[in-house]
Order: C-alpha cells, then structure tokens, then sequence
C-alpha cells in the first residue's frame, strides 16, 4: 500500500484562511448593506485558493512506494504527471478572466438570471470534464496505478471509492449542466415559460435516476468502462427531463436549485482530486443553495422536493390562462398618479420584473426622492421570488442607490398595505395576485403575496391589458375599483410621472 502524502502545514492554513473568507462572504452576502464587503472576501478567498492550488502542484513530483504481492513483486507508483505548464495555465486565466470581464460589463441588469444560469451550466460541465479527465488518465491526478514486471504492461487501478466520488461527481455535473441550458431557454424567452409535461415523466425521472445510481455502483465494483460512460449520458439526460416539466413562476428557485447542484458537484471533484479547498467551497455553495431553495419554496408555498423532482406537482391543467381585457378597468395618467401620491401620507414601492426590463429602477429612486421633498414616507416592498432570480429586485435597487433601510421584505411590510394610502405596483404581477389565496385552480394558489389591493389606491405600471405574468394568469387586482393602471413602458411612466411632480 501507498502511504498518503504529508499536508504542507502551509498550504493547509492558506486552504483554511480561503474557508473563512468564504463564510464570510456568505454572511456580507446576507444583507444588502454588507453584500459589496461579502463579494469582496469571497473574491479575497477564490484568490488565495486558486494561487495555492496552483504552486503547490508546480512542479510535479513523483512518489514511488513498493509493496509485495502474493505470487509476485509488484510496486505502486503514485505519478504526477506535468501536463501543462505554468505560463500555459496563466494563459487560460487570463482567457477566462477577460471572457469573465466582458461579459460582467455587457451584460444588461435584466440578463442577469440568464447570465447566473449560463455560468451554473459551465460549473457542471467543468465537474464533467474533470471526471471524464481523471478517468482517461488517472495518474495524473494522483490515482494509484499498478505495473507487474512479468507482464510489464503498467495497467491503472483506480479504487472504488474515487470511482463512487468520480461518478457522483460527474453525475451531478451533467445534470447541472443540461439543467442549467434548459433554465437559461426558459428564462432568455428562447423557450416558452410553461411546463412541457411528458407522458409518465415521473416514472421516467425516478427510472433514469435508479439507472444512474445502479450504474455508479456497476463501475466502483468493476473495471469495465461502459458504466462510466452510461451515467454520463443519462445524466445529461436526466438534467433536461427535471427542468423542462417546471414552469416560470418556479423558476427563481431552479436557478437557486441548480446553485446548489453546481457546488455539490464541485465538492464530489474536490475529493475525486484530493483539494480541500473545492471540498469546502463546494460544500458552502451546495449547502447555502439548498437552504435558499428550501426558504424560496416555503415563500412560494412549493414542496421543495416537489420542486426538485422535476415540476412534480405540476399538473396537464390549470387555472389562469389570458388576461381578461373585456372586463371593466380604470385607466390614468402620470398626472393622475402624481396627484394621488403627492397627497398621500405613505407610498409602498412594489417592483417587479418589469421594472427590471425596462431598467426603470433609477427614475423610481428619483420619484421616491421627489416624493420624500413632500413629506411622503416611501417604502419599497420586495417579494422573495419578485423577478427571475433570488434578490433580483435587491440587487437593481441597490444598484440606483435606494436606502437599505427603505426596503423591506414581506413578511415585514404585508401588515402595513391597510394603512396605506397608494400601493405603486411596477411590473410585478403573480407576486400581487390575490388568486394565490382565493382561487384553488389557479397555478399560484398557496403562494404567500403581496397584499397590494388592501391599500387606498392601487397604482399599477404595465405596458398593456392584454399580457399576463410569467405563471400565466390574469391579477385580479387589475379589475378592482380602487385599482389605476398607467398603461406604458415602466421607465417612460415613471419618469413622466416625475416631471409631473415639478
């Protein structure tokens, strides 16, 4: 038997300060106020992991440890082998670092859950394409390979842990990848919103999984490589058929789901190439991105393993459909909402996607600023799974510079819709309909919303009568007598309503 090489005491600090980091940002990553500070020491972090795993395998050393065998003599040769070289890996970070940074800078705020999906799909690919690596050439990754000198072929032996750690690694990779394309379709508008229900998509999803599960156990047990292959494929597979069954309104959660599934994933490849650092940081990512998903879901009022499972609660029917535009409605001007919010004593601001799609968030912060000059008290009510990704609305409101202390969460702020004088509703849609608590048919029923109809006046901004939310269904506050809608794009509306305040 090899003996496992000692750690450098070093390098195991520097894995331990790039820990704390993480955890930290983690915490800075919880509040809006502390969010810069917490990017900041995760970046702190990446840093020191990525430079320490680099001149620690720089240079290669090779270890060679003999052991006696029953019938003959046989020798374990633990070989790093040097691959590639310093400046070659340089040049790949530098690549991907200049892709990293013009993407950051021309992406639109309204890309930004499409981006967060397209960089979860390269994460699981990278986790594939690592396994795939340690398995075509397993010395290279520190795997114990086995030479008998009365044959003198070397031939790689590969233990059955590392095989169970490579194929679950893999496995969670591909599904991260395949699932990721698919919310990335769905969020782009590429592909429609709405569940694609398959005929006995459950004993499908549960069929292929037991495959996947049974073939990882096939190759830990067997020096065939058909099973390794096998699950590489199904998991693709499988990463397409739990994603495509889930519609729109439960797509914040996918993206947070497919979150974690990327740090799982990096976690199984931590251990397949014995990295403490990726063991962790996987483990911080996977961990974090299941508890968000778990409390994402509880908002919505989902089963989180309903959820995960692939749309499992999804039915072929349901209630919504199109807006009802023969229904009686009021319409008003930006004169009309000046008027009405200048006189009230408080305004709750509730954005929503369509804020985000017409980049309306900094005229909003000028209406709330000219509203404040007249002694209105201006709050801003986020739902949790408002816009396309988790603290979507957050992240554009901060990013105008609204106070932090201005903003507030539901559960914090649904008491106050009674006492309200004018609710502002700007493209949030299934986040305000009061279906979620009345109607049983509809695809949003259960999930907890913001109670905007029981203010005095209802000011809601969307472009027309005729367009329904991502879950598909009309709102009934549309409808309500106490209900104005300005009907235009949510930037010209609010930026009209602004010079009206002059």
């Amino acid at each position: 038997m090899h003996e496992a090489a000692p750690v450098n005491p070093w390098v195991a600090l520097a894995y331990l300060i790039a820990g704390v980091c993480f955890i930290l940002a983690l915490r800075g990553l919880s509040s809006p106020a502390t969010s810069r500070r917490g990017n900041r020491l995760g970046m702190v972090g990446m840093g020191i992991a990525v430079l320490t795993t680099i001149f620690t395998h720089l240079p290669l050393q090779e270890v060679t440890v003999f052991a006696p065998a029953a019938d003959y003599t046989y020798w374990m040769q633990l070989t790093l082998i040097d691959s590639v070289t310093f400046a070659e890996i340089l040049a790949a970070i530098a690549i991907g670092a200049v892709i990293g940074l013009t993407t950051a800078k021309r992406i639109a705020m309204t890309a930004m859950p499409q981006l967060v999906a397209a960089f979860h799909s390269l994460v699981g690919l990278a986790a594939v394409l690592v396994g795939v690596a340690a398995y075509l050439n397993p010395q290279a990754f520190g795997i114990s390979s086995m030479v008998i000198p009365m044959i003198g072929q070397p031939f790689a032996v590969i233990n059955p842990v590392s095989k169970v750690e490579m194929g679950l690694g893999v496995a969670i990779g591909a599904i991260t990848f395949s699932g990721s394309v698919i919310a990335f379709l769905k969020l782009n508008g590429s592909m429609s919103g709405k569940p694609i229900l398959l005929p006995g998509r459950h004993v499908i999803n549960l069929a292929t999984l037991a495959a996947i599960l049974f073939l990882v156990a096939q190759f830990a047990h067997g020096q065939e490589g058909w099973p390794f292959w096998a699950v590489v494929v199904l998991s693709f597979a499988i990463g397409f058929l739990l994603i495509i069954p889930i519609g729109g309104a439960d797509m914040p959660v996918v993206v947070s789901m497919l979150n974690s599934y990327s740090g799982w994933a990096a976690a199984a490849m931590g251990f397949t190439l014995g990295n403490t650092a990726m063991i962790v940081t996987g483990a911080l990512v996977g961990s974090s991105g299941a508890i968000l998903s778990y409390i994402m879901c509880r908002a919505m009022n989902r089963s989180f393993i309903s959820v995960i499972a692939g749309g499992f609660g999804a039915t072929d029917s349901g209630g919504g459909g199109a807006a009802a535009t023969d229904r009686p409605w009021k319409r008003g001007s930006a004169e009309d909402a000046a008027f009405l919010m200048q006189q009230a004593e408080q305004v709750i601001i509730v954005p929503g996607y369509g804020m985000a799609v017409a980049q309306a968030q900094h005229a909003l912060r000028e209406m709330g600023d000219k509203l404040k000059e007249h002694g209105v008290r201006v709050k801003y009510a986020i739902h949790p799974v408002a816009g396309r990704m988790p603290g979507h609305m957050n992240v554009l409101l901060a990013e105008a510079n609204v106070p932090y202390d201005d903003v507030f969460e539901l559960e914090d702020i649904n008491s106050e819709f009674a006492q309200t004088d004018v609710a502002f509703v700007i493209g949030a849609n299934d986040v305000t309909n009061p279906a979620a608590k009345t109607d049983k048919t509809s695809p949003i029923y259960g999930m907890p919303v913001l109670d905007v109809e029981k203010a005095k006046t209802v000011l809601f901004i969307k472009r027309s009568m005729g367009g329904v939310g991502y879950a598909g269904v009309d709102n009934e506050v549309f409808y309500r007598d106490n209900t104005m809608m300005l009907l235009a794009d949510a930037k010209k509306m609010v930026e009209e309503i602004v010079k009206a305040m002059d």
